[in-house]
């Protein structure tokens, strides 16, 4: 079962803003703010924020892999391997 996620109102949040700040530094989950009772804007922490940038960008990769193959272009497998391998290494930074 999916987590329901952390929602502030803006106004708590304007009110309490350290409070919000604290409770996303020390989860990976989300905090959704609402306006007029609609999400308006979504928080997280730095960490789970560049976590989700990494992963994006291994599944562009992993598209345009997909893309080049089915116009009969590629890489070596080595090739492949081998960037995979520095941008887990750059993650790990």
């Amino acid at each position: 079962m999916a987590r329901v996620p952390d929602i502030i109102p803006i106004t708590d949040f304007r009110q309490d803003a350290a409070r919000a700040l604290n409770q996303v530094r020390h989860s990976p989950d989300p905090v959704i703010i609402t306006q007029r009772g609609r999400a308006a804007a979504v928080m997280l922490s730095v960490e789970a924020f560049e976590q989700g940038e990494r992963e994006r960008q291994i599944l562009r990769l992993l598209a345009q892999g997909d893309r080049e193959i089915g116009e009969g272009k590629g890489r070596s497998l080595d090739a492949v391997l081998a960037k995979a391998d520095r941008l887990l290494r750059d993650a790990g930074r």
